[in-house]
């Protein structure tokens, strides 16, 4: 072989989004080269600044064998948005996604490669819920859980799909290209916002495969994946009228009104205190309150930690700080112009929680 000839790319790339999962790399990297051995195959893990050192193991490993590698994500955090950043570094005709966790059947894989390949199909799906597949060692309570979540999405994905929020499919090249720029990339259902985003009905088969233990790394499933999850579905149901983000931001907002006066009514009959230092106590608590909850929530994706997490508390403060500036003196000045208290109170409002959102969307979160 002419060694100036250049290699053929590969026929399929497997995406694996990680974090703390550095104890799983090197045997799921032997099961899926043990699986795809007859292919052309990539293993693309797109890790998100793993404290455990996942990426720097997947770079040995790809310093040895070029079908491996590594994306590693700085300040940012969420699996769909991981599997989107991976499918798009690929030249792949055929793209799988598949977690780091060990717990999704790698052998289903080349049967996945083959429906595409060969039958009329856009998807295939590793699922827990046709008949065959099995969800392993999951209590009753998860299992409720998973069901109800599936009842949610079926506003979203036709009701033959049994499994919409699996984690475990392989897709063309072509029709993730044509979903891709409507894609919300929130949370962890990428397959489920997949078939909200395409412009066509996406043509679909599923596989059944048994859910296994997890190995190592991090579950995805907590309270703020739920939160995620409901983001998600308002977002491919309204996110072309109003921006997601804005509605979870207007949410937190709401919870810290509650908290303001919870704090004034606090330091008024217990502590005494004058209006004037209660207010400012007050609003002080509840900016932080309000910052707090939005870097958690809002932008899990993009969270501070550290000193950053203190200078974007200071740049939301200054903003906010702002944004109550404009909201008294709009409302102050359409009361006077009006004679319409609340109508004037609730055009303050809205365009304080409009500035504060759109400025801490740029000056806050905007780096991270």
């Amino acid at each position: 072989m002419d060694p100036l000839l250049p290699l053929r790319g590969p026929e399929i790339s497997v995406i694996v989004p990680t974090f703390n999962e550095r104890e799983n790399v090197v045997e799921l990297t032997e099961r899926i080269g043990a699986s795809l051995r007859d292919f052309a195959w990539e293993i693309i893990y797109v890790d998100d600044d793993s404290p455990d050192g996942t990426a720097e193991l997947v770079r040995q490993l790809a310093a040895k064998d070029s079908r491996i590698r590594c994306v590693q994500r700085m300040g940012r955090r969420g699996l769909s948005s991981a599997c989107v950043e991976g499918m798009l570094a690929s030249s792949a005709p055929y793209l799988a996604v598949i977690d780091g966790d060990l717990q999704h059947d790698e052998r289903l894989l080349p049967q996945m490669l083959s429906e595409l390949k060969h039958g009329d199909v856009d998807v295939v799906v590793g699922s827990r819920y046709t008949q065959g597949g099995g969800t392993g060692d999951w209590g009753a309570a998860r299992i409720r859980l998973s069901k109800f979540g599936t009842r949610l999405s079926r506003t979203l994905v036709p009701d033959t799909l049994t499994d919409p929020m699996s984690g475990f499919f392989m897709v063309r090249r072509q029709s993730f290209e044509a979903a891709v720029r409507k894609l919300s990339a929130i949370g962890t259902k990428i397959l489920m916002d997949l078939f909200a985003s395409s412009p066509q009905p996406l043509r679909f088969k599923e596989l059944p495969y048994s859910f296994r233990l997890r190995q190592a790394g991090d579950s995805k499933l907590d309270s703020a994946t739920k939160w995620e999850y409901g983001m998600l579905l308002l977002d491919k149901m309204f996110g072309h009228i109003v921006p997601v983000r804005f509605v979870a931001f207007c949410i937190v907002g709401a919870l810290g009104v509650a908290v303001h006066f919870s704090i004034l009514t606090l330091l008024f009959q217990i502590e005494h205190a004058g209006f004037l230092q209660g207010q400012a106590t007050a609003t002080i608590v509840t900016m932080t309150f309000n910052f707090a909850l939005n870097n958690v929530l809002t932008y899990r994706d993009k969270r501070l930690r550290g000193m950053r997490w203190l200078r974007g508390w200071l740049s939301f403060n200054i903003a906010c700080s702002l944004g109550a500036c404009m909201n008294v003196g709009l409302a102050t000045y359409l009361n006077e112009a009006t004679g319409t208290r609340y109508l004037a109170a609730l055009a303050g409002i809205t365009v304080g929680a409009v500035w504060n959102y759109a400025v801490t969307k740029r000056l806050t979160w905007s780096r991270a």
